[in-house]
């Protein structure tokens, strides 16, 4: 999250979506979300607390399992879209709900603002 709103990416299903990808092999799931969202955004951040784990099918007979953790940005500036995505944008909460993503994603960023406003 940058400036109170959430870095959301948009993939080639025109679906929004958190950055993150596949876990190498002895990665650790934080690890894993951090070095995504750099190669994804171009931002250095730290990893936070777990949010969520959910599945999610991506196609026909294609399933991921989805592991959110809330992260905090090092950087101001603004995220730079890798090959991966069509369009990177950064949102307030009140505009996660319209947007078309997962709904599991939806319950994450959620939980995230959540726990900073308290």
């Amino acid at each position: 999250m940058q400036g109170g709103k959430v870095l959301l990416l948009r993939n080639e299903r025109d679906e929004w979506e958190l950055p993150g990808g596949k876990l190498e092999v002895g990665e650790d799931p934080a690890d894993c979300v951090v070095r995504e969202i750099t190669e994804e955004s171009g931002w250095q951040v730290t990893a936070g607390p777990f949010l969520g784990c959910w599945q999610y099918a991506i196609g026909e007979g294609s399933h991921v399992v989805i592991v959110t953790y809330g992260c905090h940005v090092q950087s101001t500036n603004p995220p730079v879209v890798s090959h991966e995505h069509k369009q990177a944008g950064l949102f307030a909460p009140d505009a996660v709900l319209g947007l078309v993503m997962p709904d599991g994603y939806k319950r994450s960023i959620a939980t995230w603002f959540s726990r900073l406003d308290s």
